[in-house]
């Protein structure tokens, strides 16, 4: 995603640096980096500009008016790259473009298989709110038999939930820092 952040970059400098929407890989927002040069945008009448929103953004803007003003005035104000340029960045966008939507079909994919294998584990990790069939594949990868942990205090010190104790006399520190030590997947 950062590679195809910077060929945005050089397409259309000011829609990454200034962008009106809250998702650059929205598909509002992939449909102008794909179909829309800046000169395009910056020459469009305000009311083409609107109707593209409201057609790729399926109606769903507020203030589809303010949008399109605010989508013109960074289209003037990017740097302009060179037409020789132009086509190559153009087919890099769209290549890593289709690399990413693969990857995270895969991923999806992925996620489904893990997910049909857990509904064959007995745990209650899935019951603990943010916590889905992935996360908990993961922890139980991680940890394993949790028969060779002594007590909940071991499984905490072995995923590096622990904190330091900072202690002399009988002053004891309130705020100290958490170990850095044990399984660091499992800590993530």
């Amino acid at each position: 995603k950062t590679y195809f952040l910077n060929q945005v970059f050089l397409k259309f400098s000011g829609l990454r640096q200034d962008n009106p929407f809250s998702n650059m890989f929205g598909a509002t927002c992939l449909a102008i980096i794909q179909e829309l040069e800046p000169e395009q945008i910056a020459q469009m009448s305000i009311e083409e500009l609107i109707e593209f929103l409201q057609e790729k953004g399926k109606n769903r803007f507020e203030n589809p008016e303010e949008i399109a003003k605010y989508l013109q005035k960074v289209a003037r104000a990017s740097y302009r790259l060179n037409k020789a340029m132009a086509d190559p960045v153009n087919i890099s966008l769209s290549v890593t473009l289709s690399v990413l939507k693969h990857m995270e079909s895969e991923v999806k994919r992925l996620d489904k298989e893990i997910a049909k294998l857990m509904k064959g584990i007995p745990n209650t990790l899935i019951s603990i709110k943010g916590v889905g069939p992935v996360y908990a594949a993961g922890l139980i990868a991680e940890i394993g038999d949790i028969k060779r942990f002594k007590n909940h205090h071991a499984l905490a010190k072995y995923a590096g939930l622990v904190w330091n104790q900072s202690q002399s006399g009988e002053f004891e520190a309130e705020e100290t820092k958490r170990m850095l030590t044990g399984n660091k997947y499992l800590r993530y």
